[in-house]
């Protein structure tokens, strides 16, 4: 008698890797108890005076994994992925600048630790595996971005298929199927 269910997919390391390094920084801010008012402010960039930044790994996990943008990308604005009630559609695959972001006065200065101390993680993460750091604004990262140019093959990096450059497409109405689909 053969089995005829599908194989379990092979576990991609990166992914693996990072997910595991996103549970750390999340326990570690669990232990300073943030508190969340759900104000909106993480994600209304402009207006609060901040920038969302994150690496390379982090926005080919956040564009696989996260569903598809609720607004239009804008310039910097905002965050594509907060619906009108400021919350984040994206929270499972947020990077690790949203994780460690608190409007909470009492936590304001443990942010900076976390985030070096995961930052640093993140980068040799990227070096193991000899990806590339690009560490930059969401915004360019999503400028960037042509969800066509991701090859379905999961071994083939975001941004390194064959239309990388081409800005036929832009993102908003689908997911990206590569890396870490």
């Amino acid at each position: 008698m053969t089995d005829e269910s599908e194989p379990e997919p092979i576990a991609n390391p990166i992914e693996t890797e990072l997910e595991a390094l996103y549970a750390r920084l999340d326990a570690s801010v669990a232990e300073r108890a943030p508190i969340c008012r759900i104000s909106g402010r993480c994600c209304r960039f402009q207006e609060y005076g901040h920038t969302l930044f994150l690496s390379s790994i982090e926005f080919e996990y956040l564009a696989a994994k996260a569903p598809p943008p609720l607004r239009p990308i804008d310039d910097g604005a905002t965050c594509p992925w907060q619906d009108t009630a400021g919350r984040c559609t994206a929270r499972t695959a947020r990077p690790l600048g949203c994780r460690v972001y608190f409007c909470d006065p009492a936590y304001e200065g443990e942010a900076p630790d976390l985030t070096e101390r995961f930052l640093a993680e993140l980068k040799r993460l990227a070096e193991r595996h000899e990806r590339t750091w690009n560490y930059a604004p969401l915004h360019r990262h999503l400028r960037d971005w042509d969800p066509s140019s991701v090859d379905a093959d999961p071994i083939t990096p975001f941004g390194e298929g064959p239309s990388a450059n081409s800005d036929a497409q832009r993102p908003g109405s689908e997911r990206v199927a590569g890396f870490f689909s």
